[in-house]
Protein backbone atom coordinates (compact mmCIF):
# COMPACT_ATOMS: atom_id res chain seq x y z
CA UNK A 1 0.00 0.00 0.00
CA UNK A 2 1.02 3.51 -1.00
CA UNK A 3 1.50 5.00 2.67
CA UNK A 4 3.52 2.21 4.32
CA UNK A 5 6.07 2.79 0.95
CA UNK A 6 6.32 6.05 2.89
CA UNK A 7 7.16 4.70 6.13
CA UNK A 8 9.90 2.44 4.77
CA UNK A 9 11.24 5.85 2.81
CA UNK A 10 11.07 8.35 5.95
CA UNK A 11 13.42 8.29 8.76
CA UNK A 12 11.46 8.29 12.52
CA UNK A 13 11.83 11.68 14.75
CA UNK A 14 13.58 9.61 17.24
CA UNK A 15 13.41 5.76 18.99
CA UNK A 16 9.66 5.68 20.02
CA UNK A 17 8.59 4.86 23.30
CA UNK A 18 5.36 5.27 24.90
CA UNK A 19 4.26 5.55 28.34
CA UNK A 20 0.53 4.89 29.38
CA UNK A 21 -0.13 6.17 32.63
CA UNK A 22 -1.71 3.70 35.00
CA UNK A 23 -5.25 5.19 34.11
CA UNK A 24 -4.26 4.08 30.53
CA UNK A 25 -2.76 1.04 31.33
CA UNK A 26 -4.91 -1.67 29.59
CA UNK A 27 -4.83 0.53 26.67
CA UNK A 28 -1.32 0.88 26.30
CA UNK A 29 -0.83 -2.53 26.53
CA UNK A 30 -3.27 -3.02 23.43
CA UNK A 31 -1.09 0.30 21.80
CA UNK A 32 2.17 -1.48 22.17
CA UNK A 33 0.71 -4.95 21.18
CA UNK A 34 -0.49 -3.87 17.40
CA UNK A 35 2.51 -1.53 16.86
CA UNK A 36 5.14 -4.00 17.47
CA UNK A 37 3.00 -6.16 15.01
CA UNK A 38 2.60 -3.31 12.36
CA UNK A 39 6.10 -3.06 12.31
CA UNK A 40 6.88 -6.37 12.74
CA UNK A 41 4.81 -7.06 9.24
CA UNK A 42 5.64 -3.58 7.01
CA UNK A 43 9.49 -3.24 8.08
CA UNK A 44 11.70 -4.68 4.65
CA UNK A 45 15.44 -5.73 4.97
CA UNK A 46 16.81 -2.76 4.57
CA UNK A 47 15.09 -0.93 7.46
CA UNK A 48 16.00 -4.00 9.71
CA UNK A 49 19.60 -3.70 9.17
CA UNK A 50 19.93 0.33 8.88
CA UNK A 51 22.14 1.36 11.79
CA UNK A 52 20.00 4.42 11.58
CA UNK A 53 16.54 2.43 12.89
CA UNK A 54 18.25 1.04 15.81
CA UNK A 55 15.52 0.14 18.23
CA UNK A 56 12.67 0.25 15.76
CA UNK A 57 11.58 -2.96 15.83
CA UNK A 58 11.10 -4.05 19.62
CA UNK A 59 8.07 -6.41 21.33
CA UNK A 60 7.79 -3.53 23.95
CA UNK A 61 7.87 0.36 23.45
CA UNK A 62 6.32 0.71 27.01
CA UNK A 63 8.27 2.44 29.77
CA UNK A 64 7.49 1.65 33.12
CA UNK A 65 6.52 4.57 34.89
CA UNK A 66 5.11 5.11 38.87
CA UNK A 67 2.74 7.69 40.29
CA UNK A 68 2.34 7.36 44.16
CA UNK A 69 0.84 9.01 46.39
CA UNK A 70 2.40 9.81 50.11
CA UNK A 71 0.11 9.30 53.09
CA UNK A 72 -0.67 12.96 53.14
CA UNK A 73 -2.44 12.77 49.47
CA UNK A 74 1.11 14.85 47.90
CA UNK A 75 2.38 13.08 44.65
CA UNK A 76 5.08 12.59 42.27
CA UNK A 77 6.00 10.31 39.14
CA UNK A 78 8.81 7.95 39.02
CA UNK A 79 9.79 7.10 35.09
CA UNK A 80 11.61 3.72 35.46
CA UNK A 81 13.50 3.29 31.78
CA UNK A 82 15.77 5.64 30.26
CA UNK A 83 13.77 8.15 28.11
CA UNK A 84 17.22 10.24 26.77
CA UNK A 85 16.62 11.03 22.77
CA UNK A 86 13.37 9.14 22.69
CA UNK A 87 10.03 10.28 21.18
CA UNK A 88 7.92 9.96 23.40
CA UNK A 89 3.97 9.37 23.31
CA UNK A 90 2.22 9.66 27.07
CA UNK A 91 -0.81 8.03 27.40
CA UNK A 92 -3.69 8.88 29.75
CA UNK A 93 -7.42 8.45 30.41
CA UNK A 94 -8.46 11.44 32.76
CA UNK A 95 -11.79 9.95 33.35
CA UNK A 96 -10.50 6.25 34.75
CA UNK A 97 -12.39 6.41 38.21
CA UNK A 98 -11.02 3.12 39.30
CA UNK A 99 -8.04 4.11 40.23
CA UNK A 100 -7.31 4.69 43.97
CA UNK A 101 -5.09 6.03 46.63
CA UNK A 102 -4.82 6.59 50.87
CA UNK A 103 -4.66 9.88 51.99
CA UNK A 104 -5.04 10.54 55.62
CA UNK A 105 -6.44 7.25 56.40
CA UNK A 106 -9.56 7.62 53.85
CA UNK A 107 -10.05 6.22 50.33
CA UNK A 108 -9.99 8.49 47.53
CA UNK A 109 -11.07 7.69 43.82
CA UNK A 110 -9.01 9.68 41.47
CA UNK A 111 -10.72 12.57 39.82
CA UNK A 112 -9.97 14.30 36.29
CA UNK A 113 -8.25 16.72 38.59
CA UNK A 114 -6.16 14.09 40.19
CA UNK A 115 -5.26 12.04 36.56
CA UNK A 116 -4.65 15.44 34.82
CA UNK A 117 -1.76 16.29 37.76
CA UNK A 118 -0.46 13.00 37.37
CA UNK A 119 0.12 13.74 33.75
CA UNK A 120 1.83 17.26 34.28
CA UNK A 121 4.04 15.33 36.78
CA UNK A 122 5.37 12.50 33.90
CA UNK A 123 5.63 15.32 31.71
CA UNK A 124 8.28 17.31 34.17
CA UNK A 125 10.09 14.33 34.84
CA UNK A 126 10.43 13.52 30.86
CA UNK A 127 11.67 17.43 30.13
CA UNK A 128 15.30 17.77 29.36
CA UNK A 129 15.60 14.21 28.38
CA UNK A 130 13.42 13.02 25.85
CA UNK A 131 13.50 14.42 22.32
CA UNK A 132 9.91 15.09 22.37
CA UNK A 133 7.08 14.96 24.11
CA UNK A 134 3.29 13.95 22.66
CA UNK A 135 0.43 14.08 24.82
CA UNK A 136 -2.83 11.71 23.74
CA UNK A 137 -5.56 12.03 25.62
CA UNK A 138 -8.80 10.52 24.30
CA UNK A 139 -10.70 12.34 26.42
CA UNK A 140 -9.97 15.75 26.26
CA UNK A 141 -9.63 17.28 30.26
CA UNK A 142 -12.51 19.38 30.98
CA UNK A 143 -13.54 19.84 27.71
CA UNK A 144 -17.04 20.58 28.69
CA UNK A 145 -16.34 23.52 30.50
CA UNK A 146 -14.45 25.08 26.80
CA UNK A 147 -16.36 28.05 26.62
CA UNK A 148 -17.46 31.06 28.97
CA UNK A 149 -20.85 32.32 29.84
CA UNK A 150 -20.88 35.16 32.24
CA UNK A 151 -18.40 34.47 35.32
CA UNK A 152 -16.79 30.65 34.64
CA UNK A 153 -13.77 29.42 34.33
CA UNK A 154 -12.30 28.19 31.34
CA UNK A 155 -10.51 25.13 32.40
CA UNK A 156 -9.85 23.22 28.96
CA UNK A 157 -8.56 26.48 27.52
CA UNK A 158 -6.59 26.90 30.79
CA UNK A 159 -5.40 23.12 30.93
CA UNK A 160 -4.48 23.11 27.36
CA UNK A 161 -1.83 26.07 27.43
CA UNK A 162 -0.39 24.75 30.47
CA UNK A 163 0.67 21.25 28.70
CA UNK A 164 1.99 23.91 25.73
CA UNK A 165 3.98 26.03 28.24
CA UNK A 166 5.37 22.42 29.74
CA UNK A 167 6.97 22.11 26.42
CA UNK A 168 4.80 19.23 24.60
CA UNK A 169 4.91 19.09 20.55
CA UNK A 170 1.88 17.43 19.88
CA UNK A 171 -1.55 16.91 21.36
CA UNK A 172 -4.09 13.96 20.18
CA UNK A 173 -7.77 13.88 21.54
CA UNK A 174 -10.95 12.30 20.31
CA UNK A 175 -14.06 13.80 19.13
CA UNK A 176 -13.80 17.22 21.67
CA UNK A 177 -16.74 18.40 22.60
CA UNK A 178 -16.17 21.52 20.82
CA UNK A 179 -13.16 21.26 18.15
CA UNK A 180 -12.69 24.96 17.99
CA UNK A 181 -11.07 24.55 21.85
CA UNK A 182 -7.65 24.01 19.56
CA UNK A 183 -8.00 28.05 19.30
CA UNK A 184 -6.66 28.20 22.77
CA UNK A 185 -2.79 27.49 21.60
CA UNK A 186 -2.90 28.14 17.99
CA UNK A 187 0.85 27.31 17.16
CA UNK A 188 0.83 23.78 18.92
CA UNK A 189 0.12 20.43 17.40
CA UNK A 190 -3.66 19.78 17.95
CA UNK A 191 -5.46 16.41 16.51
CA UNK A 192 -8.85 15.89 17.06
CA UNK A 193 -10.03 12.56 15.71
CA UNK A 194 -13.50 10.89 15.75
CA UNK A 195 -14.34 7.10 15.38
CA UNK A 196 -17.13 6.27 13.02
CA UNK A 197 -15.53 3.93 11.12
CA UNK A 198 -14.98 1.91 14.10
CA UNK A 199 -18.50 2.38 15.30
CA UNK A 200 -20.00 1.03 11.34
CA UNK A 201 -17.59 -1.74 11.55
CA UNK A 202 -18.58 -2.91 15.20
CA UNK A 203 -22.50 -2.22 14.11
CA UNK A 204 -22.00 -4.31 10.61
CA UNK A 205 -20.23 -6.80 12.47
CA UNK A 206 -22.90 -7.49 15.04
CA UNK A 207 -25.92 -7.28 12.62
CA UNK A 208 -26.78 -9.84 9.57
CA UNK A 209 -29.72 -7.82 8.57
CA UNK A 210 -28.87 -4.29 8.49
CA UNK A 211 -30.09 -2.60 5.07
CA UNK A 212 -27.99 0.61 4.77
CA UNK A 213 -29.43 3.17 2.49
CA UNK A 214 -32.15 5.71 2.71
CA UNK A 215 -35.19 3.99 2.77
CA UNK A 216 -34.39 2.20 5.78
CA UNK A 217 -31.88 3.76 7.90
CA UNK A 218 -31.96 6.74 9.46
CA UNK A 219 -29.07 8.64 11.75
CA UNK A 220 -30.00 11.08 14.20
CA UNK A 221 -28.89 13.55 16.36
CA UNK A 222 -29.54 13.69 20.08
CA UNK A 223 -29.39 17.96 19.76
CA UNK A 224 -27.92 20.15 18.34
CA UNK A 225 -23.69 19.46 18.99
CA UNK A 226 -24.20 16.35 17.40
CA UNK A 227 -25.38 17.12 14.30
CA UNK A 228 -22.16 17.59 12.70
CA UNK A 229 -21.57 13.99 13.52
CA UNK A 230 -24.88 12.85 12.14
CA UNK A 231 -25.24 14.86 9.08
CA UNK A 232 -21.18 13.55 8.51
CA UNK A 233 -22.56 9.74 8.99
CA UNK A 234 -25.23 9.82 7.09
CA UNK A 235 -23.76 11.27 4.54
CA UNK A 236 -21.22 8.57 4.35
CA UNK A 237 -23.81 5.55 4.73
CA UNK A 238 -26.31 7.56 1.91
CA UNK A 239 -28.66 7.58 5.11
CA UNK A 240 -31.19 9.78 6.16
CA UNK A 241 -30.77 12.41 8.75
CA UNK A 242 -32.61 13.80 11.69
CA UNK A 243 -32.22 16.07 15.20
CA UNK A 244 -34.28 16.63 18.17
CA UNK A 245 -34.25 20.12 19.46
CA UNK A 246 -33.96 19.97 23.64
CA UNK A 247 -36.39 22.51 24.77
CA UNK A 248 -34.68 23.44 28.38
CA UNK A 249 -35.42 25.43 31.16
CA UNK A 250 -32.71 28.10 31.96
CA UNK A 251 -33.95 29.47 35.05
CA UNK A 252 -32.91 26.25 36.77
CA UNK A 253 -29.75 24.53 37.11
CA UNK A 254 -29.08 21.15 37.88
CA UNK A 255 -25.66 19.15 38.36
CA UNK A 256 -24.05 21.77 36.54
CA UNK A 257 -26.57 22.25 33.10
CA UNK A 258 -30.68 23.29 32.78
CA UNK A 259 -32.94 20.47 33.10
CA UNK A 260 -34.56 18.97 29.70
CA UNK A 261 -38.29 20.29 29.29
CA UNK A 262 -38.71 18.74 25.78
CA UNK A 263 -37.43 17.10 22.81
CA UNK A 264 -38.68 18.26 19.22
CA UNK A 265 -37.74 15.95 16.40
CA UNK A 266 -36.50 17.31 12.83
CA UNK A 267 -36.35 15.27 10.19
CA UNK A 268 -38.45 12.60 7.87
CA UNK A 269 -40.85 9.86 9.17
CA UNK A 270 -38.64 7.00 11.02
CA UNK A 271 -41.86 4.51 10.81
CA UNK A 272 -40.49 1.20 10.24
CA UNK A 273 -36.83 2.35 9.70
CA UNK A 274 -33.85 0.91 11.84
CA UNK A 275 -32.10 4.31 13.60
CA UNK A 276 -28.54 5.37 14.35
CA UNK A 277 -28.10 8.21 17.31
CA UNK A 278 -24.58 8.81 17.50
CA UNK A 279 -23.26 11.33 20.13
CA UNK A 280 -19.65 12.05 21.58
CA UNK A 281 -20.76 11.05 25.07
CA UNK A 282 -23.05 9.05 27.55
CA UNK A 283 -22.81 10.79 30.80
CA UNK A 284 -25.64 9.46 33.15
CA UNK A 285 -27.40 8.72 29.93
CA UNK A 286 -31.09 10.28 30.39
CA UNK A 287 -30.94 12.11 27.28
CA UNK A 288 -29.75 9.43 24.70
CA UNK A 289 -32.73 7.36 26.18
CA UNK A 290 -35.28 9.83 26.19
CA UNK A 291 -33.92 10.13 22.55
CA UNK A 292 -34.79 6.66 22.17
CA UNK A 293 -38.27 6.68 23.86
CA UNK A 294 -39.10 9.53 21.56
CA UNK A 295 -38.41 7.55 18.29
CA UNK A 296 -39.98 4.48 19.49
CA UNK A 297 -43.17 6.43 19.97
CA UNK A 298 -42.85 7.42 16.47
CA UNK A 299 -42.20 3.56 15.60
CA UNK A 300 -38.26 3.68 14.29
CA UNK A 301 -37.91 -0.47 14.07
CA UNK A 302 -34.27 -1.00 15.80
CA UNK A 303 -32.40 1.65 17.78
CA UNK A 304 -28.72 1.76 18.13
CA UNK A 305 -26.94 4.04 20.50
CA UNK A 306 -23.03 4.78 19.19
CA UNK A 307 -20.72 7.45 21.67
CA UNK A 308 -17.30 7.67 21.44
CA UNK A 309 -17.00 8.18 25.69
CA UNK A 310 -19.47 5.82 27.56
CA UNK A 311 -19.12 7.18 31.23
CA UNK A 312 -22.18 5.99 32.62
CA UNK A 313 -21.95 8.34 35.26
CA UNK A 314 -24.99 7.02 37.23
CA UNK A 315 -24.36 3.11 36.31
CA UNK A 316 -26.51 0.60 33.99
CA UNK A 317 -29.35 0.27 35.58
CA UNK A 318 -31.92 2.45 33.44
CA UNK A 319 -30.16 0.99 30.50
CA UNK A 320 -31.13 -2.49 31.68
CA UNK A 321 -34.36 -0.95 32.03
CA UNK A 322 -34.55 0.59 28.72
CA UNK A 323 -33.38 -2.35 26.66
CA UNK A 324 -35.90 -4.98 29.05
CA UNK A 325 -38.60 -2.30 27.45
CA UNK A 326 -37.53 -2.87 24.11
CA UNK A 327 -36.56 1.40 23.56
CA UNK A 328 -33.25 0.50 21.96
CA UNK A 329 -31.23 -2.92 20.77
CA UNK A 330 -27.49 -1.67 20.97
CA UNK A 331 -24.96 0.77 23.09
CA UNK A 332 -21.73 1.08 21.24
CA UNK A 333 -18.95 2.85 22.91
CA UNK A 334 -15.01 2.85 22.15
CA UNK A 335 -12.63 1.45 24.27
CA UNK A 336 -11.19 5.18 24.70
CA UNK A 337 -12.18 5.59 28.60
CA UNK A 338 -12.02 3.26 30.99
CA UNK A 339 -15.64 1.29 31.03
CA UNK A 340 -17.43 -0.23 34.01
CA UNK A 341 -16.17 -4.09 34.15
CA UNK A 342 -19.71 -5.42 34.46
CA UNK A 343 -20.78 -3.61 31.14
CA UNK A 344 -19.31 -6.45 28.80
CA UNK A 345 -21.38 -8.82 30.61
CA UNK A 346 -24.49 -6.83 28.63
CA UNK A 347 -26.42 -8.08 26.02
CA UNK A 348 -26.67 -5.01 24.48
CA UNK A 349 -23.30 -3.86 24.69
CA UNK A 350 -20.62 -3.69 21.69
CA UNK A 351 -17.21 -1.97 22.45
CA UNK A 352 -15.37 0.23 19.12
CA UNK A 353 -11.90 -0.95 19.57
CA UNK A 354 -9.71 2.04 18.90
CA UNK A 355 -6.14 0.87 19.84
CA UNK A 356 -5.09 -0.44 16.75
CA UNK A 357 -5.90 3.18 14.89
CA UNK A 358 -3.67 5.04 17.52
CA UNK A 359 -1.20 2.52 16.71
CA UNK A 360 -1.20 3.62 13.15
CA UNK A 361 -1.52 7.29 14.19
CA UNK A 362 1.93 6.89 16.95
CA UNK A 363 3.49 5.05 14.16
CA UNK A 364 2.56 7.88 11.57
CA UNK A 365 3.46 10.50 14.03
CA UNK A 366 6.86 9.07 14.74
CA UNK A 367 7.72 9.87 10.96
CA UNK A 368 5.98 12.84 10.73
CA UNK A 369 4.06 12.08 7.97
CA UNK A 370 0.49 13.03 6.75
CA UNK A 371 -1.95 11.34 9.53
CA UNK A 372 -4.74 11.64 6.49
CA UNK A 373 -3.30 8.19 5.00
CA UNK A 374 -4.67 7.13 8.60
CA UNK A 375 -7.59 9.14 9.87
CA UNK A 376 -9.89 9.65 6.42
CA UNK A 377 -12.56 7.32 7.46
CA UNK A 378 -14.88 7.94 3.84
CA UNK A 379 -13.52 5.22 1.92
CA UNK A 380 -13.28 2.59 4.28
CA UNK A 381 -16.72 2.89 5.47
CA UNK A 382 -17.85 2.87 2.24
CA UNK A 383 -15.71 -0.30 1.34
CA UNK A 384 -17.01 -2.23 4.41
CA UNK A 385 -21.28 -1.25 3.86
CA UNK A 386 -20.22 -2.50 0.07
CA UNK A 387 -18.91 -5.29 0.68
CA UNK A 388 -21.53 -5.78 3.73
CA UNK A 389 -24.92 -4.92 1.50
CA UNK A 390 -23.08 -7.82 -1.20
CA UNK A 391 -22.99 -9.91 1.90
CA UNK A 392 -19.08 -10.11 1.54
CA UNK A 393 -16.76 -10.96 4.47
CA UNK A 394 -15.34 -7.61 5.17
CA UNK A 395 -12.06 -8.25 7.71
CA UNK A 396 -10.73 -4.85 8.10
Amino acid sequence: MPHLRELENTMPVAPLKIIALPSAARMGGSINRYLAELRRSTCNDKVKNDPAFQGYLENNYLVEVETPRFGSGEGKAIVQDSIRGKDLFLLADVYNHSITYQAFGYINHKSPDDHFQDLKRVISACNGKAHRINVIMPYLYEGRQDKRIGRESLDCACALVELKNMGISNFVTFDSHDHRIQNATPLSGFDNFTPHYQFIKALLRSEPDLVVDKEHLVVVSPDQGALDRAIYLSSVLGADTGMFYKVRDYSVIVNGSSPIVSHEFLGDDVDGKDVIIIDDMISSGASMLDTAIQLKKRNARRIYLCCTFGLFTEGLAAFDDAYEKNYFDKVIATDLVYLPPEIYSKPYFLEAEMSKFIASLINFMNHDLSLSKVTTATDKIHEIVTAYNSRLDFSI
